[in-house]
């Protein structure tokens, strides 16, 4: 019995110990995440219209994206773009009508393009929004940990 609990200090010792490096590392990481986050934004340059927005999208005209929200927002944006322009249709539904129609409508074509890269931008906002969350998540887990010391 006496070597278990010998066994089971030095666990804990060593938990410890890898806790109060993790903790200070996690919020330096969480951190720098965001602050490549804002930096990879802000170097597209994409910026909100300074009028024409939703309403619930309004106090953001002339705003630039450089945060996650804001890039949740803008996808929003281009996802309501995307829908008027294609009447709803997604890329796949599009390149379907477009190879049914024999692969030669220039205007399919032309609409497939469009659902291609504003769904492709969508994706990376949405990707930027949720690596936004991860650095929350791995600051708040830092601050935790370090709490612990």
């Amino acid at each position: 019995m006496h070597s278990a609990h010998r066994w089971t200090g030095r666990l804990v010792g060593t938990v410890g110990a890898a806790l109060m490096v993790a903790g200070p590392v996690m919020l330096l990481r969480g951190r720098q995440g965001r602050r490549e986050i804002r930096t990879e934004l802000a170097a597209q340059r994409i910026r909100f219209p300074d009028h024409g927005l939703p309403a619930h999208l309004a106090p953001l005209a002339g705003q630039g994206v450089e945060t996650g929200p804001h890039a949740h927002a803008y996808a929003e944006l281009i996802k309501s773009h995307l829908a008027r322009a294609t009447d709803g249709r997604t890329y796949a539904e599009i390149t379907e009508e477009l190879h049914a129609a024999g692969d030669d409508d220039e205007k399919l074509a032309q609409l497939r393009q469009t659902a291609f890269m504003g769904e492709t931008l969508r994706g990376s906002l949405l990707s930027a929004y949720q690596a936004w969350h991860l650095t929350a998540l791995v600051t708040g887990l830092g601050c935790a940990l370090t709490g612990l010391e």
